[in-house]
């Protein structure tokens, strides 16, 4: 029913900035909050019918940004607002949810997505000290039992790298093609029409500043083991932490049909799974595999990737045992260059998928948006392309 079909109908966000760099000083609901009223001003989405505003969130310390963020937007008092969990796959989790709902015929319009300011992030501290006076501080929750395993995620991922055959040359490689796509892209002005400028003490913010154009093969060979010795994971090809907000509106067919949309990404099915924790970077390719059976599809009948390139081994593994190519995935740049703001990731992955396929896809074209997650997890959506017949 096209009442009950979930579409995606447009999306803004704000440029990524490395942690600590241009968006230093702006919190999550700083961020968020311009995209929002951004994407409500280009749709021209009356504020009042959104039905409520989800969000995915991964380090902003607790509380409720979306809420937060949806009244600093100026929408009405009126509008709830949700905030969500899944680490870095929170992005995608909220676009997934919001899909789930319009479909479950409990609403029309949604404004979801993800948001992350790794750089105001609060301290994280145990009440309980090894001394009465000062807190036991500490930089990541656990994610899995300690008798299951719970490594850092760029230990994981030279463990991934060693047990799939991932190897230096190819991670390396990975990473560059990854940062001369984003160049490439901002170069032919591929994201001005997405990016919100965010107003920061030192002027407005309105271009990435991860892609690195100098990059070459010899200074990524030149980088040492990260994370473990004598490793293939190094910083060259690992994402950088970062700072931005990402949106998109979810409809039913029915209304952006009624809105005079030229066309929407269509949502037709997502999938989580779970994996041995040690090896959370084939999280993604689990959700995959297991996406695909129930949708009845192979690889082969997907136009487009997009997979959270948290570190060049993990992608590659997944896309190994999804049966992907690496040149299918990612074609405008990912996380290696542009940097992962883990609650906003997941939601790039759809921005990015909406807005290639506005400008080239083919009609039904179907497209894959994956990414692997901390403790052991995946997450991955199905969507095609569609315009309506008038």
């Amino acid at each position: 029913m096209a009442d009950r079909q979930p579409v995606i109908l447009l999306g803004r966000r704000t440029a990524f900035a490395r942690r600590n760099g241009a968006l230093r000083t702006i919190t999550h609901d700083q961020l968020l909050a311009p995209v929002l009223a951004a994407v409500l001003a280009d749709g021209a989405l009356p504020a009042a019918a959104v039905d409520d505003v989800i969000i995915g969130n991964a380090v902003g310390g607790g509380g409720n940004v979306a809420r937060l963020a949806l009244l600093t937007a100026g929408l009405p008092v009126t509008v709830p607002g949700q905030t969500v969990d899944r680490q870095c796959g929170s992005g995608l989790e909220a676009i997934v949810l919001a899909c789930r709902l319009v479909q479950a015929g409990a609403g029309t319009l949604y404004l979801a997505g993800g948001v992350e300011s790794t750089s105001t992030a609060p301290l994280r501290a145990h009440r309980l000290s090894s001394t009465a006076v000062a807190p036991d501080f500490y930089d990541r929750v656990s994610f899995s039992p300690t008798t299951l395993g719970d490594p850092d995620m760029g230990v994981a991922a030279d463990t991934v790298a060693v047990t799939y055959g991932v190897g230096r040359e190819r991670q390396d490689a990975f990473a560059l093609r990854s940062h001369r796509l984003a160049t490439a892209a901002i170069a032919a002005g591929a994201f001005d029409d997405e990016i919100v400028a965010v107003s920061t003490p030192t002027g407005p913010v309105a271009g990435d500043s991860g892609p690195r154009s100098g990059l070459g093969e010899n200074l990524l060979a030149r980088f040492p083991a990260a994370f473990t010795p004598d490793g293939s994971v190094t910083a060259g090809n690992s994402c950088a932490d970062a700072d931005g907000a990402v949106v998109v509106a979810v409809t039913s067919r029915a209304q952006a049909d009624a809105w005079g949309a030229p066309g929407y990404l269509a949502f037709v099915d997502a999938v989580p799974a779970g994996v041995d924790p040690t090896l959370l970077g084939i999280g993604g390719a689990a959700a995959g595999l297991a996406l695909f059976a129930r949708a009845g599809i192979r690889a082969g009948d997907l136009g487009r990737v997009e997979f959270t390139e948290a570190f060049a081994a993990q992608v590659l593994a997944s896309l190994d045992l999804m049966g992907l190519p690496a040149e299918s995935a990612n074609r405008q740049g990912g996380a290696l260059a542009l940097g992962h703001p883990y609650g906003a990731s997941g939601a790039m992955l759809v921005l990015r998928l909406l807005q290639q396929a506005r400008a080239a896809a083919a009609e039904g074209e179907l497209s894959l948006s994956a990414l692997s997650i901390a403790g052991g997890l995946g997450l991955a959506a199905l969507w095609r392309w569609e315009t309506p017949t008038r």
